[in-house]
Order: C-alpha cells, then structure tokens, then sequence
C-alpha cells in the first residue's frame, strides 16, 4: 500500500500529462449548463423567425462557412426605419462537411442600427451547390449590440435534391462584415437540437426606442379602389439568366438577378447590380424585386417593389433628410414588367383612389 506522499505524487504526474496533453477534465453538467451562452429573445416587430429565443449560434454543430467579396457596401444614412448600411455580394464560395458551392453574385445584406445600438438585419443570397442546385436564402438577424448579433437562416431548397433537409431545422449565423477590406463571412449552425424555454431564466431581451417604426418584412398590398394615378418614374432594368430553385417548401422558387439599368422621371440615375427579382411562380404567381437606385446626384435608394402579377406596389427607403425623402412616406403602384432591351421596364405611379 502506497503511503499518501505516493498517492500525491501520481495525482500530481497525472495532471501534469493532462495539461500537457490539452484535454481538460470532465465537467459537471452543472458547469457545462452555465457555460452555454444565453438565449436572446428577438423584439416581437422583429421575431427572426424564433420568437421564442435565438440560441448562441456556437452552441450548434458548424454547417458551412460561406465567404465573399462586397462590391459596395453603402452608408444610406438615417431612414424612416434608423441608420441603414445595404451591402452587394460579388460572387463568393461556401463549403462544409454536407455541403459545398458557390454564393452568387447579387446578395444583399441590409443592416439596421436603432439609438439604443440595437441592430437587425436581413440578408437575401442564392447558394449554387457543387451539383448544380440553387437554394435561396433569406435571413433575419438582431443584437442588443455588435458585438453578439444572431442571424437566422431560412432556406429554401429543391424538394427534390439532395439538399433538401435545409427545408427543415433550425439554423443561426454569425455574421462578420468589414466594410474597409469588403469582405463578408457567414458561419451558419445547425441549432435543430436547441429548444426554446418557456420562460428563459437570463435571457438577452431585444428592445427598441418607443415610436420607431418596424421596418417591414413582406411588401405592402395594394388597398381595395387603389388605382393609378400620376406618372412618376420609369425604370428600365437588366437581367441575368432565370436561376431557378424550382418545388420547394414555399411554392415554385425562380430568381432572376439584377444587373443594371436606368431610371428617369421626378428622378434621375441608375440601377445598381445587385439584388433580383424573387419570383414565387406558384399560383397565384408573385414577385418580389429586391434592389438600389443611385440618382444623378450620388443619393442610394432601396427599392422594393412586390404583389401579384397585374397588382405590384414599390416601397422606398432612403435618408429622412435627403431631397428624396418624399419617397419614404408616399403610396405608389407599378406597372407590370414589359420586354425592354436586356432586360424589363416599369413605370411606377402615384397611388390614386
């Protein structure tokens, strides 16, 4: 029998070969349960998909790592909604253990800062697999800061392919922009085995300044008796070839990118590339265009413009205190798209009653 100087002595060499060895001794599920970061409750104007709790993306298993240059990344200023950023994808790459491909050209990244420091955002990007399938992507992020911001991923896949589990699960991002080197990383986590408490004891709850307006997630419909009224603008847009999804969990998913353009009328410029026209082909057939003006003055105007074949209303965002401000506040119909060169036309009114 060892006497208790020996016994001290192999404890001793057996914590030194642990250290040395990297691996750390078991802990308790007590410690390992207040190692795992807090849930974050999303503002309900902004639920991220996960109203109940956005878990810690790294308390997931890593899916992919997705990393792509930005061809801008712009200052819009402060909004109807608070101060926008809006960033354009170039072309980028994606890889992980069960899946791998090429980001497209046109994603875009809009980000929201409130005066509390809040932040959300939302992002919309295509992913090509190596096997020639396109997934849309369309995410909803927040933070109390930026220093821990969540990013929700929605994906849309072929039913028939062989990414389509990403129709089902849960997956969260983290997101990291650096506007100087115009770079974007994303890497997203499956977070299916996290489920949210009824009431998260510690939880980082989202809030917002009293009187801001949400910003909106789905486009505005056309109100019964609205009609046409006045011309207002005209746009001539580009496109690129249809990248098309096709039976997934939400319909008949078909993109056509944005490349270009110009647009005349109570305003003057051009189309940025970047963005496209969401198309969703099932019946009823909608479209929703997602995409940046810049006027002949150097002014960058998001525009959306959305609804039914035959009924499209464009919403506008852009600095509160620019001379295009009007656009913020107004209510305007579209035209449908017709065949110009390259690409389609609009004509966009005002709304009448």
């Amino acid at each position: 029998m060892r006497d208790r100087r020996g016994v001290m002595k192999i404890l001793s060499v057996a914590a030194v070969a642990v250290i040395l060895s990297g691996v750390a001794p078991a802990r308790s599920a007590a410690a390992r349960q207040a190692a795992v970061p807090a849930v974050m409750v999303p503002h309900e104007s902004w639920s991220c998909f996960l109203p109940g709790g956005i878990p810690a993306p790294e308390s997931g298993i890593l899916l992919f790592t997705a990393e792509m240059s930005l061809d801008r990344v712009a200052d819009i200023g402060r909004t109807q909604y608070g101060r926008r950023q809006v960033a354009v994808g170039r072309e980028g790459t994606f890889s992980g253990s069960k899946l791998s491909g090429t980001v497209m050209t046109g994603a875009l990244d809009y980000e929201l800062t409130l005066g509390n420091g809040v932040i959300e955002i939302e992002q919309i990007l295509v992913l090509r697999t190596a096997d020639g399938k396109y997934i849309h992507a369309r995410t909803a992020g927040t933070g109390p800061d930026a220093k821990d911001v969540r990013v929700v991923m929605d994906f849309e896949a072929p039913n028939a392919s062989d990414a389509a589990w990403l129709n089902t699960g849960t997956y969260v991002a983290r997101r990291v922009l650096n506007p100087t080197a115009k770079t974007m990383t994303l890497r997203v986590y499956d977070v299916s085995a996290f489920k949210a408490p009824a009431n998260p004891s510690g939880a980082i709850r989202i809030s917002k300044p009293a009187g801001v307006p949400p910003q909106p997630w789905d486009y505005r419909r056309a109100a019964p008796g609205e009609k046409q009224g006045p011309q207002l603008i005209t746009e001539r847009v580009t496109l690129s070839p249809s990248q098309s999804v096709g039976a997934s969990k939400r319909g008949n998913r078909n993109i056509i990118p944005i490349t270009g353009g110009e647009v005349s009328g109570r305003l003057t410029g051009k189309v940025l590339p970047g963005g496209a026209d969401y198309q969703n082909l099932s019946n009823p057939a909608t479209i929703d265009a997602r995409y940046l003006w810049q006027t002949a003055d150097g002014e960058i105007i998001i525009v959306r413009n959305g609804g039914a074949f035959g009924s499209l209303v464009p919403t506008f965002e852009v600095r509160v205190d620019s001379s295009y401000a009007w656009l913020n506040t107004g209510m305007y119909l579209s035209s449908p798209p017709g065949p110009s060169a390259g690409g389609v036309g609009l004509t966009f009114y005002e709304s009448a009653r």
